[in-house]
C-alpha cells in the first residue's frame, strides 16, 4: 500500500492508505491515527478516522502545517508494524428486510434508479448473480460485518463485509440521489453497506428497515444514555432478519427502554481471519449467539 498525504487547506491533513478499501488498509488507518492521537501533537484538535484513511484538524498558529505533516509522516512506522488485532463487540442489528416503508419510498423514486422496472432488491440480486431476491437477502445476512466508518451523516455506519473479495456483493448507487429516505434504513452502496441514521435524501440502494435505533441526540434511548452514537469503527455487526410482528415488538420496548441490543465481545485478529474466514466468522457468530 502506498500512503498517500495531502494538506486541506491550511487546517487539515488526509492521509490515504489505499485508493481501495481493505480490511489492511482500514487497520493500517485505525492505528495511524491511534499513534498520532497518542503522539499529542500541538496544535491538533480533532482525528476523524474512515474507510481506509484518516484526517487531522490542526491549529496552524500552534504548529505550522509543515512541521505538522512531517510530524504525521513520522509516526507512520508505527502504524506498519501495530499488531492487526482487537477487542471489539460483535452486535445483532434486527432487519425487516422488504418493509412497506422502504418499498413505498423505492416506487417513489423509479426515475432515478437504473432499473425502473423493478426495486432495489431485485436489481441488487440480479446484478450479483442471484436467482432470487431471498437469496440475495440470505447472503446481505448470513455473514458478518465489519463497521469501518462512523459518519457523513451523524451516527450514520459503514459496513464492509467479512467475506472473501470475490463473494462480495456489490451495488451502485441510484443514478441521482433521492431526496428521501426513511430513517433506519438498512442500504448499500458499491461495497459497503449501511444505516440511515436520520431521515433524509440518500442513494444507496433500500433492502430493510431496522426497529433499533442508533443515534439519539437527546440520549433518552436507554442504551444511548451515555454518548448520542452507538456505533464505532471496529464493530462487528451481524443482520437478523426479522418479520413485521417482530418489528413492533422491538419497536415498542425501544418506546418503553426495554430494549437491549444483543452484544458480545470479541476479539478480532485480521491475520487469522484471513487465514480462516468461514472459521472466524463462525466464532464470531458463536460468541453472539452466547451472549
Amino acid at each position: 500500500m502506498k500512503t498517500r498525504y495531502t494538506f486541506g487547506g491550511d487546517e487539515h491533513i488526509y492521509v490515504e492508505m489505499d485508493e481501495e478499501m481493505s480490511l489492511d488498509a482500514f487497520f493500517k488507518s485505525l492505528s495511524m491515527s491511534n499513534a498520532v492521537r497518542e503522539a499529542d501533537i500541538p496544535g491538533v484538535t480533532e482525528i476523524c478516522p474512515a474507510n481506509a484513511s484518516f484526517q487531522v484538524k490542526f491549529d496552524p498558529d500552534v504548529t505550522h502545517p509543515d512541521e505538522m505533516l512531517r510530524r504525521v509522516q513520522e509516526l507512520e512506522h508505527k502504524a506498519e508494524s501495530a499488531e492487526k488485532r482487537m477487542t471489539t463487540r460483535i452486535i445483532e442489528i434486527p432487519v425487516y428486510y422488504q418493509d412497506p416503508w422502504t418499498h413505498d419510498c423505492v416506487m417513489r423514486f423509479r426515475e432515478r434508479h437504473q432499473d425502473p422496472e423493478g426495486t432495489d432488491l431485485s436489481y441488487a440480486a440480479r446484478i450479483n448473480g442471484y436467482d432470487s431476491v431471498e437469496a440475495f437477502i440470505e447472503a446481505h445476512h448470513s455473514q458478518p460485518w465489519f463497521v469501518s466508518m462512523v459518519g457523513f451523516v451523524a451516527g450514520l455506519p459503514f459496513l464492509y463485509q467479512l467475506v472473501d473479495r470475490d463473494k462480495q456483493l456489490e451495488v451502485p448507487k441510484y443514478l441521482s440521489p433521492r431526496t428521501d429516505t426513511p430513517k433506519h434504513t438498512v442500504g448499500y452502496g458499491g461495497c459497503f453497506s449501511c444505516i440511515y441514521s436520520v431521515r433524509g435524501a440518500g442513494g444507496y440502494q433500500m433492502f430493510g428497515i431496522t426497529p433499533m435505533p442508533i443515534y439519539d441526540p437527546e440520549q433518552k434511548t436507554s442504551y444511548l444514555k451515555d454518548f448520542m452514537v452507538f456505533f464505532r469503527p471496529g464493530d462487528i455487526v451481524k443482520w437478523k432478519p426479522i418479520d413485521r410482528a417482530e418489528y413492533d415488538r422491538i419497536e415498542a420496548a425501544v418506546a418503553d427502554g426495554s430494549y437491549a441490543p444483543r452484544i458480545a465481545e470479541v476479539d478480532f485478529d485480521l491475520e487469522a481471519f484471513n487465514a480462516d474466514m468461514e472459521g472466524t466468522n463462525a466464532k464470531l457468530m458463536e460468541a453472539l449467539n452466547a451472549a
